[in-house]
């Protein structure tokens, strides 16, 4: 069995991470006193123990509650300086972070604060930290497809600096369909397009964000099981599915971690990668995520090697850029073996 000493020196891409899910019970409490917000826990003890989920929703409701503490532009920087300080520790190379502004704007923060404060942390991550990134704008698929259109305008006028845009946020009854002009916007303007389906909606939602988004990633995708015309698409195109463990059984889409679809995934020869989500909610990183799938479902040194390579090759890096990732998970691997 792999130590975690050996799963934090292998060389890691994360692809499906919302930064407001980095933030974590100490730093909530240290922006609250900076910026004098009010929290509805008296302390940090009775903040933890709100973070026990039934479904998606409860979990969203917490988690839009905490982000009132996020108010300037060194607040984003902040929150984003310290997912990379614990990204890299967990040997996470190359970074595609996901930012909600909805979330922000609807509570007065302006659009530039937030894109800034991020963007601005992550231009310093490469010399600060060792890890490249790249910043997706994701929309919030339970408001309206008219303002998630206004905002994409807005990005395109501010000339944002983000790689792409996705789709997140309570799925059951927000079909993809409804956001198709947002997305054509989106690949107008040269813009990757991603979006999560198939975690509590049906595999209709990932067929909906292939056929009219015309995404190249899916983010979750676990139910694509449940329609075999699918997996033999997604396999025979080799579309990533950015699963993430923790979470599925965190918000209870699946029941256990031992329960999880992760290796039938892998035996049908779908592209899996594995990911955080919202890590300081879903109890932990990238790293603790590894960790638990050698530690529940047996993975050993080759399997998490190839979860890494698939990764790699979902990433939005380029050709020349990838190349050097693939070449580390190499020597990673013939340490192991």
């Amino acid at each position: 069995m792999l130590t975690s000493a050996q799963i934090r020196e292998l060389p890691k891409v994360e692809l499906h991470l919302h930064i407001e899910g980095t933030l974590e019970p100490e730093l909530i409490m240290q922006l609250a006193e900076r910026n004098g917000i009010l929290l509805p826990w008296a302390d940090i003890d009775e903040l933890r123990r709100q973070y026990e989920f039934t479904d998606l929703q409860s979990f969203l409701n917490l988690y839009y509650a905490n982000m009132a503490v996020l108010q300037t532009e060194a607040d984003f920087a902040d929150l984003t300086r310290a997912y990379l300080r614990r990204a890299q520790a967990a040997g996470v190379r190359h970074a595609e972070i996901f930012l909600d502004p909805q979330a922000h704007t609807v509570r007065g923060v302006d659009l530039a604060t937030c894109v800034n404060g991020v963007a601005g942390a992550l231009a310093e991550s490469e010399a600060e930290f060792g890890v490249s990134t790249a910043l997706i704008v994701t929309f919030l698929r339970d408001r309206a497809a008219a303002e998630a259109l206004t905002m994409m305008h807005d990005l395109i006028e501010m000339r944002a600096p983000i790689v792409g845009i996705g789709l997140d946020s309570a799925e059951v009854g927000h079909p993809p369909i409804d956001f198709v002009e947002v997305f054509t916007l989106a690949r107008k303007h040269g813009l990757q397009c991603v979006a999560h389906a198939g975690e509590e909606g049906p595999p209709e939602y990932v067929w909906q964000a292939l056929e009219l988004l015309q995404v190249s990633r899916i983010d979750h995708g676990i139910r694509s099981l449940e329609d075999e015309e699918l997996v033999e698409h997604l396999v025979q195109h080799q579309i990533p599915l950015t699963v993430c463990p923790f979470s599925n059984v965190r918000l209870r889409v699946i029941d256990t971690l031992a329960d999880h679809p992760l290796p039938a995934m892998l035996a049908r020869g779908l592209a899996v990668t594995v990911n955080s989500d919202d890590p300081a909610y879903f109890g932990g990183y990238l790293d603790d995520n590894f960790r638990a799938l050698t530690d529940t479902l047996g993975f050993g040194a080759v399997e998490v090697a190839a979860l890494a390579r698939n990764a790699v090759r979902a990433s939005f890096l380029t050709t020349d850029a990838q190349a050097p990732l693939h070449l580390e998970i190499g020597e990673w691997l013939a340490d192991q073996l």
